[in-house]
């Protein structure tokens, strides 16, 4: 079944809807939220409230591209959980870590600007993104969109940990440099 006659599913409130999605994007899904979880029981509660947050979110919502949309929704999920999980033990973990990488690039304001800031920041990364290679984009997005590992990076492309560790720090270094002129960086 193709995406639009999922979404016309869903438009119709039929819960095969949710079957259907389930079907052709569980796994996909189910790859995201381990990567950011690693643990079955979060990653299967992570897919069930994915499943209905699209039930609850289409209609009104109508995407556009649904494996992506679902994507989203479980990464966002995934993250909330991870975060949830992180205040109640305070502990560390590879999710750590790409925050961490990350925030060497990107402030956390904590005002009142910062949903305007975090909007203006998003589409400034998305601008960035896309003046990358292919490969850099690919990475890019792989670790800090998906939480890929390092290793599990350097599989897929047949390079070393250490150059996909460098080309990181390259990436990072650039989209630094990219805010900083775009004057989001502060």
């Amino acid at each position: 079944m193709d995406d639009l006659d999922i979404i016309g599913l869903f438009n119709e409130r039929d819960e095969k809807a949710i079957l259907e999605a389930e079907r052709k994007y569980g796994s996909y899904c189910h790859a995201i939220s381990s990567n950011i979880l690693q643990d079955r029981e979060s990653v299967e509660e992570c897919l069930n409230d994915t499943w209905l947050n699209a039930w609850n979110s289409i209609p009104p919502q109508v995407p556009n591209n649904l494996r992506m949309y679902l994507a989203k929704i479980t990464r966002n999920l995934s993250f909330n959980r991870y975060k949830s999980a992180k205040a109640a033990k305070r502990g560390g973990g590879k999710l750590s870590a790409v925050l961490d990488e990350l925030g060497e690039c990107i402030s956390d304001p904590s005002d009142v600007e910062s949903e305007l800031i975090g909007k203006e920041l998003g589409e400034s990364i998305n601008q960035f993104v896309r003046t990358l290679s292919e490969r850099d984009c690919n990475v890019f997005v792989r670790r800090y969109f998906y939480a890929e590992s390092i290793k599990k990076i350097s599989v897929n492309y047949g390079l070393s940990e250490n150059n996909i560790t460098v080309s990181l720090s390259r990436i990072r270094q650039k989209l630094k440099k990219h805010l900083e002129k775009e004057e989001i960086f502060f």
